[in-house]
C-alpha cells in the first residue's frame, strides 16, 4: 500500500454497514469474514478506504451503537482475529480501514455503567451523567432524547436520573470526568495499535453537556430546524444549546488529535448534527489541531435543487477558513439519495449525475454501500421493522431500516447476501434485485460502472482531489463551479433535472473530459446540457 500521510484529503471512503454487506456463515446477518470476501469488489470501485459501522460487543439495542466492550468483536460479526484478517487483506488491496467510534455513550450493559449505577460512591460513580430529580420527582430539565421522550431515566438504586441522548439503554458518558475521557482515548489507542487508519466519530458534538443543566429554549416560530431528525420528532422543536456542542468539546478534540498524531497517516471524520452545522464543522476542523474532517446533514436532507446546493457551498466557503469537509449523499441513518432526492426523477440516470456532482466537490467523500448501484430506499413492512427509532415514531417516520437492507449481490430471493433457505435480518427489497451487482457488472452503462469511471476521473485529476472551488453562474437550473489546482483548471457543470438546459460558458474551454459520456464542441461557447448529465472541461 502506498504510504501517504494525507491520503484522506480528497479521498473517497466506502461505508460498509456490516450487518447488511455479506453473510459468510448463513445466519442471515452480515459479518467480518463476509466483508473480507468482498474487499476485491470494493477495491475495484476505485475508492481509497472503507469505514466500518460498529462491530463491537453489544446487546444490539441500537444495532451496535450501544457498546458493552470497546475492545472486542461481537460474536455476531466474528472474532478479533477475523478483524485482523480483514485489516490485512484491505491493506494488501491498498484500502485504508476506518472504524466507527461511539464514545459519547455506552450500552447500559457496559461494566462501567453497571458499576456506576450501584451507588453514589463507587469508583465509576461520576463516569456518567447523573442528576437529582426536581422536588416533584420529575426529570432535572427539559432535555429530550432523539429517540423520543425525555433524555432522562430514573434509576431506583441511586435515586437519580441518568442522561441519555438516545435510547434509555445508551447512558451518556460524563466527559467532564477526566478519567472517563482518558478511558475512551485509551480504547481508541487499542485500535490504532492494531493498525486501523482512522475513526469515524459518531455524534462528535455530543460529548459534553452544560453541567448547570440549563433548559433548552424552543425553536422560534417559523425558523427552520437543521438537526437531521424528522420534523415530527419533538427533539427538533428545541434549540440544542445546552445539551450538545459545548465549548469544552474543543479541548477534548485537541487531546484526540494529539493521540492521532502519534500514528502518522491516520485520520478522523466527525458526524455533526447541530442547529448550525457548517459553523460547527468549521470550528471542529480548523487549525489543524482538532478533527481532520467532518460532515454534516446539509446534503443528507431533502433539499437538493441547484440553488440549495450552491447555498450550501457558499455558506461553507464563507465559514470554513482552512476547514476540510467530508461530503455524503447517503448513509445508514437517512433515506437513500436515489429516493430522497431522485424519487420523481429518472431512476437510473439521476443517481449517476448526483454521484458525478458529489465526486467533484472540494473535500473528501463518503460513499454508502449500494449507492454505487443506485439503490432506492427499501420498503420494510411494520412487522419486519427492527430500528427502535422507527418503532417509536411510526408511521410518520418509518425508521432507518429502509436504507439498511442487505446488499443485492445477485438477482435471487436472498440477493446472494445469505444462503437461499435463510431469512436475512431485514428483507431483500424486490426493487433491489434488478439492480444487483451481477446485473450491473458487465453493463458498461450501469450505475456501478459509471461510478467506477467517475472515480477514475477524479483520481486522474489533481484539481478534483485538492483544487480550490469557485462557483460560477450557469443559470438557475444548472450547477457550475471551477476546480483549480497548480497543474490544471477544470470547469464542472451539472444538470440534475429531467430537462435540457442551456448556459453560456463562463470561460473558454480547451477540451472536454470523458467521465459521463458527454462531449462538447470546444468552439461553441453555448453549452446545451442534456437531462441528468455532467460535463467537465479543461480551461
Amino acid at each position: 500500500m502506498q504510504e501517504s500521510t494525507f491520503w484522506w484529503r480528497g479521498g473517497v471512503i466506502y461505508q460498509i454497514y456490516p450487518r447488511s454487506f455479506m453473510d459468510s456463515n448463513g445466519d442471515g446477518i452480515g459479518d467480518l469474514p463476509g466483508i473480507t470476501d468482498k474487499l476485491d469488489y470494493v477495491a475495484s470501485l476505485g475508492v481509497d478506504g472503507i469505514w466500518l459501522s460498529p462491530f463491537f460487543t453489544s446487546p444490539m439495542a441500537d444495532f451496535g451503537y450501544d457498546i458493552s466492550d470497546y475492545r472486542d468483536v461481537d460474536p455476531m460479526f466474528g472474532t478479533l482475529e477475523d478483524f485482523k484478517t480483514l485489516l490485512e487483506r484491505a491493506h494488501a488491496l491498498g484500502l485504508r480501514v476506518m472504524i466507527d467510534q461511539v464514545i459519547s455513550h455506552t450500552s447500559d450493559q457496559h461494566p462501567w455503567f453497571q458499576e456506576s449505577r450501584q451507588d453514589r460512591t463507587n469508583d465509576k460513580a461520576d463516569w456518567f451523567v447523573w442528576a437529582d430529580p426536581k422536588p416533584d420527582g420529575t426529570p432535572p430539565n427539559n432535555w429530550l432524547s432523539i429517540f423520543g421522550g425525555s433524555a432522562w431515566t430514573f434509576d431506583s438504586r441511586r435515586q437519580q436520573y441518568y442522561l441519555h441522548n438516545f435510547l434509555e439503554s445508551q447512558p451518556d458518558v460524563n466527559f467532564h470526568n477526566p478519567a472517563a475521557r482518558q478511558a475512551q482515548l485509551d480504547n481508541m489507542r487499542f485500535w490504532l495499535e492494531l493498525g486501523v487508519d482512522g475513526f469515524r466519530l459518531d455524534t462528535v458534538n455530543f460529548y459534553f453537556h452544560d453541567p448547570a443543566l440549563t433548559d433548552n429554549p424552543p425553536v422560534p416560530a417559523g425558523e427552520a430546524t437543521t438537526l437531521g431528525a424528522p420534523d415530527s420528532n419533538p427533539y427538533t422543536w428545541q434549540r440544542h444549546v445546552h445539551d450538545i456542542s459545548r465549548p469544552e468539546n474543543l479541548d477534548f478534540l485537541k487531546d484526540l488529535r494529539a493521540l492521532m498524531d502519534e500514528f502518522p497517516g491516520t485520520t478522523t471524520v466527525g458526524e455533526i448534527g447541530d442547529d448550525n452545522p457548517l459553523e460547527r464543522m468549521a470550528e471542529y476542523t480548523a487549525g489543524g489541531d482538532k478533527l481532520h474532517m467532518a460532515y454534516t446533514f446539509d446534503l443528507l436532507n431533502e433539499p437538493h435543487s441547484p440553488a440549495y446546493i450552491r447555498e450550501v457551498i457558499e455558506r461553507f466557503q464563507r465559514l470554513a477558513g482552512d476547514a476540510w469537509p467530508c461530503w455524503a449523499l447517503s448513509n445508514h441513518d437517512v433515506v437513500r439519495s436515489a429516493t430522497r432526492w431522485g424519487e420523481t426523477e429518472a431512476p437510473l440516470a439521476y443517481p449517476k449525475v448526483a454521484l458525478a456532482m458529489l465526486f467533484s466537490l472540494r473535500g473528501s467523500v463518503c460513499l454508502y454501500q449500494g449507492e454505487e448501484l443506485g439503490l432506492p430506499e427499501a420498503e420494510v413492512p411494520f412487522e419486519r421493522i427492527q430500528d427502535p427509532y422507527g418503532k417509536v415514531l411510526w408511521p410518520e417516520f418509518k425508521g432507518r431500516d429502509g436504507c439498511r437492507t442487505p446488499m443485492p449481490w445477485r438477482d435471487t430471493s436472498q440477493g446472494g447476501f445469505t444462503t437461499e433457505n435463510v431469512e436475512p435480518w431485514l428483507p431483500i427489497a424486490s426493487r433491489h434485485r434488478p439492480l444487483a451487482v451481477s446485473h450491473q457488472q458487465d453493463d458498461s452503462t450501469s450505475v456501478l460502472n459509471t461510478t467506477r469511471r467517475l472515480l477514475a476521473l477524479r483520481a486522474a485529476h489533481p484539481a478534483l482531489i485538492e483544487g480550490d472551488l469557485e462557483l460560477v453562474d450557469v443559470g438557475t437550473e444548472l450547477l457550475g463551479f471551477i476546480r483549480q489546482a497548480d497543474e490544471e483548471t477544470l470547469l464542472c457543470i451539472f444538470n440534475l433535472t429531467g430537462e435540457v438546459h442551456e448556459a453560456r460558458l463562463p470561460l473558454a474551454i480547451q477540451d472536454t473530459l470523458d467521465g459521463h459520456g458527454f462531449f462538447h464542441d470546444a468552439d461553441d461557447d453555448t453549452l446545451r446540457l442534456p437531462p441528468y448529465q455532467a460535463a467537465w472541461f479543461v480551461v
